[in-house]
């Protein structure tokens, strides 16, 4: 057992937490109250989570359910961040893009059977994955848009259309969004082994079978995240996805 978990795993966690959220209280990150919200949440999902975790496994339309409110909490996260306004549902699509063409093709060629104990976490990971570059991507792309509106002004005075004067500008900050995902693949078992291959190793598989499926995920979750990116700089450049003047 990698944990045990008895009232010192609570007291630990509980330190780190203060601990984080007294660090960013004190740097004014402005992110203290965030970050101990976030652990307490977490907390609460997970032990929520685990309690119906079984009741999931063992029927299709619950794990169906289960699944669409994993890619719903992540649309409305992920839009949230981005845009704080009613534009936010447009994170949709890009999450969508990204995960579903991928988790489609696991399910019909058997490589992911359609049991809770292998559908949600591979759909997890990846529908996590697609948020996290949805954000990265379109927080980066607006930002960038903003700085630089003098920019996307002079190129549609010379000319261009206005989706190509904003992809201009907005592509290369938006593409640093598949950085953390591509760090991750080209250092990994190097710099750390992600949770898995690690998962795979305590559950008893052999080291050659859990190193590829941590590989599986890695390529996955890169083809996801490339999709996620490119739906998302499409949408900022269209003007769907903006945010309110201010």
């Amino acid at each position: 057992m990698l944990l045990h978990v008895d009232v010192l795993f609570g007291v630990v966690l509980a330190v780190l937490l203060a601990a984080a959220a007294g660090t960013a209280a004190l740097a004014h990150l402005g992110k203290g109250r965030e970050i101990a919200t976030a652990g307490v949440r977490a907390a609460v999902q997970l032990g929520a989570v685990s309690l119906v975790i079984g009741w999931v496994v063992g029927s299709v339309p619950a794990l169906l359910a289960f699944v669409v409110l994993m890619y719903a909490v992540a649309v409305r996260t992920a839009g949230r961040r981005v845009t704080a306004n009613r534009t936010w549902w447009w994170a949709a699509a890009p999450i969508g893009a990204g995960v579903a063409p991928v988790v489609v093709a696991l399910v019909l060629t058997g490589l992911v059977p359609v049991k809770g104990i292998a559908l949600i976490p591979v759909t997890g990971i990846l529908i996590g994955g697609a948020m996290t570059a949805t954000v990265l991507a379109g927080r980066r792309a607006l930002d960038e848009l903003h700085a630089r509106r003098g920019e996307v002004e002079a190129g549609l005075a010379l000319g261009l259309a206005d989706r190509d004067a904003r992809l201009e500008v907005a592509r290369p900050a938006a593409a640093d969004a598949l950085l953390p995902g591509l760090d991750q693949t080209r250092t990994v078992g190097l710099v750390t082994l992600p949770g898995a291959f690690v998962g795979m190793l305590l559950g008893g598989a052999s080291p050659l079978f859990a190193g590829a499926v941590q590989l599986f995920v890695l390529v996955a979750l890169m083809a996801v995240q490339a999709v996620a990116v490119s739906t998302v700089l499409e949408l900022v450049a269209r003007g769907r996805l903006y945010r309110d003047a201010g």
